[in-house]
């Protein structure tokens, strides 16, 4: 149940008007009151002999009361109380009584002999009500009215206990401010899928992943089609930046800003500039961009390293990491391929939510994942297939587990919303790597049926050896040939099967994998250097003459010589 306050308003026949009128597409239906101050208001909706202008006017006698200049110029509290998608509908006797509590829990109208406001429920869907309310009590006094907004989220949260409606994660005032109805109702007017408020978050977001200063932000956002307007100080010092979309007008046909602050907490520039701060990594990057692929691969290997951080790290370096991983999982949709496109930006979207705590940030120990950032967008698009393709599933698998170890952190915390989002997120990216994996699983997968079976049945005893505790649930998976093709893959280069596997089954997170196979090919593919793909490009002939004792081993490979090098089929 989720109860949103508006601003207040100055007019209050004009929002009845709209609450008993058709709305903006003829979407209200029945509307009628549920309850009142006194329980004997007069119902437009209902009654054939009162008016809406009846009802203003009882709700605003008490602002009518006072002397003119003491009357507040916006008089009108307004509140929407909604039941989550799937919750069962509830009756007008059971809006009434979560009517009556918002109002008491909110201070606008207290009970227990208290002054009050007088205020009027109205119905005009199944899922929802309106309370409006006007800010004079009767008594002339203003209502205690301070933070409503928590304490009508935080009595939300008992109704929905009690009226065994689906319960909302309780939040921590860090969550981006929502769109208003106002802009919503503009959304849909224009046709738009998001509002302007929306719209403008993810581009920005998406600005700062991996930028190292305010020029090459701004840079983005201005080719992001933005207009941006600065907030200069008298000594020339940047103070603050705000954004619009060119074609977000108000009535007067000006462009809408909005500041970062605005969009989302970390997104002022404050708190921006705290990731440039410290951004000089230990070593320098390679100049110019590297190939996608190889910007992928070195994600993935901080991405690793970034899960055992948010495992066991300090809590203000855990959030940092945090932090710039969604800058990663911000920078991987927008450069992935078509066909993952959707899944990673849902992924980051939902993310959002979940790199923001009450928790301050140790900026400085992140610069791993602020550089893989910067390199997947200056990599540019990557292609859906070969080495860019497996190399997009590799960085996506070891996100995911990061993401699952970020939700379980936030968990440990008591962040719910974040802990929500971030297996939100998760969601996605499984449904991001299903099809970025399939086309290289299923080559390694052919190769790995293809193996002789000495080959295989040597690959099957060392994950035996490696992890005695999953060897016969990897052994059975659909993916064990794409595993053993792996596992040669890597001894053709010089890597002992038994090593690798122990190393790899060493990293935390495996227990939440669909197919921990799956998971120990990329680990392995990335730790042994092998290509995302498949097999090295070329095989050694020295390589091939020290597995010469175990039978079968340069037919296992494709190998028809020893005689030099053997070239990928």
């Amino acid at each position: 149940m989720i109860p949103s306050i508006n601003p207040p308003g100055d007019r209050t026949i004009g929002l009845l008007a709209y609450l008993y009128g058709p709305g903006k597409r003829e979407e209200h239906v029945d509307p009628h009151l549920v309850a009142s101050f006194d329980g004997m208001a007069p119902d437009p909706g209902r009654d054939p002999n009162t008016t809406l202008k009846a009802l203003q006017r009882l709700l605003d006698q008490p602002v009518q009361a006072l002397p003119e200049h003491a009357r507040p110029a916006k008089h009108v509290w307004h509140t929407s109380v909604r039941t989550a998608p799937g919750d069962r509908m509830l009756s007008d006797e059971e809006w009434a009584e979560v009517a009556r509590r918002i109002v008491a829990a909110t201070g606008i109208d207290p009970g227990d002999g208290q002054s009050g406001c007088r205020w009027a429920a109205v119905r005009h869907a199944d899922d929802h009500i309106h309370i409006v309310a006007t800010l004079v009590c009767e008594d002339g006094t203003r209502p205690d009215d301070f933070r409503s907004g928590k304490r009508a989220q935080a009595e939300a949260r008992l109704i929905e206990k009690e009226f065994s409606l689906h319960q909302v994660a309780p939040g921590d005032g860090t969550a981006a401010q929502r769109p208003t109805s106002a802009e919503r109702h503009k959304a849909e007017r224009q046709g738009r899928e998001l509002t302007a408020r929306e719209e403008l978050r993810e581009t920005v977001r998406r600005a700062v992943a991996g930028a190292t200063g305010n020029e090459e932000f701004f840079d983005r956002l201005a080719a992001a089609g933005l207009l941006v307007k600065k907030r200069v100080a008298p000594s020339g010092d940047l103070l603050g930046y705000k954004v619009a979309l060119p074609d977000d007008r108000n009535k007067d046909g000006e462009p809408v800003y909005y500041p970062g602050a605005r969009l989302a907490p970390d997104l002022s520039l404050p708190r921006i500039r705290e990731r440039w701060s410290t951004n000089q990594p230990e070593s320098p990057p390679p100049p110019g961009p590297v190939a996608p692929s190889v910007a992928r691969r070195r994600a993935a290997a901080a991405l690793s390293d970034a899960v055992l951080v948010v495992h066991n790290g300090e809590d203000a370096v855990a959030a940092a990491h945090i932090s710039a991983a969604g800058e990663v999982l911000d920078a991987l949709a927008k450069t992935s391929a078509a066909h993952t496109r959707h899944q990673l930006r849902e992924a980051a979207k939902a993310f959002e939510r979940a790199s923001r705590s009450h928790i301050h940030a140790a900026r400085g120990h992140d610069q791993a994942l602020r550089q893989a950032a910067r390199e997947l967008v200056r990599s540019g698009p990557a292609l859906g297939r070969g080495e860019d393709g497996a190399a997009t599933a590799m960085a996506i698998d070891m996100l995911f587990f990061l993401i699952i170890a970020v939700a379980h952190w936030h968990a440990r915390k008591g962040h719910a919303q974040q802990a929500e989002a971030a297996h939100r997120a998760a969601e996605h990216l499984r449904g991001a790597y299903r099809v970025a994996a399939e086309q290289p699983l299923a080559v390694l997968h052919q190769r790995g049926r293809n193996l002789a079976r000495p080959l295989l049945e040597r690959q099957a005893d060392a994950v035996r050896a490696a992890m005695p505790e999953l060897a016969e649930q990897v052994l059975a998976e659909p993916g064990w040939p794409s595993l053993a093709a792996t596992l040669a893959d890597a001894e053709a280069v010089g890597h002992i099967s038994t090593d690798l596997l122990a190393r790899v089954a060493g990293r935390r997170e495996l227990g939440t994998a669909e197919s921990v196979s799956d998971v120990l090919v990329w680990r392995v593919r990335r730790m042994a250097d092998l290509p995302a793909d498949s097999y090295p490009e070329y095989v050694t002939a020295a390589s091939l003459q020290r597995d010469s004792a175990v039978p079968g081993t340069a037919d296992a490979l494709g190998a028809g010589t020893t005689n030099g090098p053997v070239r990928r089929r």
